[in-house]
């Protein structure tokens, strides 16, 4: 009998139960082994796994004592701290995301003639193989964008007449072309679910060669195609300061580790796709705005006495999605502060103020100051609470507009370009296989003849 594709069987039910009852790890036998889960020790410190010039984390640094204390975060793109990028592009009223890929990928900074030539370039590389839109977008909607972006990446192979060749100039050839190409697919696949799951009309722009990269986001997605140069301003920003953070985040990792074993451009960025698309890692911004959504319907904004209520009862797993925990609050590296948070933080109140939504920004700033004293006060934690870069991020894309469903393609459009450096890195200066080590902790058994063994 022919049954649903998605069908759990009663039987399948079983088997899954008997494997959770087999197969169980006591978390105790990871501090017995002195394996660090997450590859992170108990004071959060990562397992080093290999060396990076692409970018720099401080969130610690070496006191009189010869003791790590936290410290500020700072981020370094190729050893530039990233407020200072900001700070030159913005100062000079221009955008800053060509510029940060350029200096991600080759190291140096551009000048003015280079920029423009890579300006082009990309723009030049801003299309998509005949019927690609038709055939696997709008022929194969599906509900969410990432699987559809890693479904299209490892498309594009098919079209690539040199796929397997990862010498430096045909790796950099295939990154430019999918750094390109990401806002269109992104935008595109979520076009297409309008269309095919929430009846609404269909458009497809094309890109337009004298827009940047945020500006092209906006012109794609905007039925009307218009926006103001403020709102092109701060998608910009938000795409540089996701465009990298260290090898050690999980997509990026994965991009190493696929890269180490030799395989092709577009099997590495889906992996990493894969990775993103995970709710602890690339959908952490969505959960800050549907928690601030359910905080609004369900308790007087207004009363800081009821927020704080609100607050403990997310702590107590009592609220929202019952997880204990407060979105947009805490990093994994950094304590004091999150410097992308800095940043986004003041374009998220020019913002609010230009589309006279200063009670919502109010409210996140309430909760940005209320947030740390409950956790400080519930939990033992070991170092310092702020609020981190998805804090301001969920903020910014939904003052912005932009639909739930984009908010994790959109860090993969941007984060592609720091993939993109990472996987050339990691071409260039490795030479093995990432092979890490586990320990069995299962016993010896002897084997059981089929007629001897118990159904239980």
């Amino acid at each position: 009998m022919k049954r649903s594709y998605s069908e759990i069987t009663p039987y399948i039910a079983q088997l899954a139960q008997a494997s959770t009852e087999r197969n169980h790890i006591a978390p105790t036998m990871y501090e017995d082994h002195k394996v660090y889960r997450g590859l992170r020790d108990r004071q959060g410190r990562g397992v080093v796994t290999g060396l990076t010039e692409v970018s720099t984390i401080n969130a610690k640094k070496l006191g009189e004592d010869g003791e790590l204390h936290p410290c500020p975060g700072e981020l370094f793109y190729r050893g530039y701290n990233i407020k200072d990028l900001v700070a030159g592009f913005q100062q000079d009223h221009r955008f800053g995301f060509e510029e940060a890929v350029y200096l991600l990928l080759f190291s140096e900074l551009p000048d003015e003639g280079e920029l423009f030539r890579f300006r082009r370039e990309l723009s030049q590389c801003r299309s998509l193989p005949t019927s690609f839109v038709r055939d696997m977008i709008l022929k194969a909607p599906g509900r969410d964008m990432m699987n559809i972006l890693s479904r299209c990446v490892l498309a594009l192979y098919a079209y690539d007449e040199n796929p397997d060749d990862i010498s430096i100039a045909n790796v950099l050839r295939q990154s430019l072309q999918l750094i390109s190409v990401f806002p269109m697919l992104a935008v595109y696949s979520y076009q297409s679910y309008q269309h095919y799951y929430q009846d609404k009309s269909l458009f497809i722009h094309l890109p337009r060669p004298d827009y940047s990269t945020a500006e092209n986001l906006l012109h794609l997605l905007r039925e009307d195609s218009q926006f103001t140069p403020l709102e092109a301003k701060v998608l910009d920003l938000a795409l540089v300061l996701h465009a990298e953070h260290g090898g050690g985040n999980n997509s990026t990792f994965t991009t190493h580790v696929v890269t180490s074993s030799g395989t092709d451009t577009y099997s590495s960025v889906a992996a990493a796709l894969g990775s993103l698309k995970g709710p602890r890692h690339g959908g952490a911004n969505i959960k800050v705005v549907r928690m601030f959504d359910d905080m609004k319907a369900t308790i007087d904004t207004t009363d800081e006495s009821q927020i704080k209520d609100y607050l403990g009862r997310l702590l107590d797993k009592n609220a929202f999605d019952r997880a204990g925990l407060i979105y947009g609050m805490g990093h994994a590296v950094y304590s004091l502060s999150d410097p992308r948070s800095e940043v986004l933080k003041e374009c998220a109140k020019e913002l609010a103020e230009a589309k006279g939504l200063q009670e919502e920004y109010a409210l996140y700033e309430k909760v940005a100051k209320l947030a740390p004293e409950m956790i400080a006060e519930k939990r033992q934690v070991y170092k310092g609470v702020a609020p981190n870069v998805d804090f301001y991020s969920g903020l910014i894309y939904r003052m912005l507009d932009l639909p739930c469903e984009l908010f994790t393609p959109l860090f993969a459009v941007s984060r592609i370009a720091g993939w993109s450096a990472h996987r050339i890195e990691e071409i260039q200066n490795a030479g093995k296989i990432i092979r890490p080590a586990y320990i069995s902790v299962k016993d010896d058994r002897e084997y059981i003849p089929m007629g001897d063994r118990l159904v239980e």
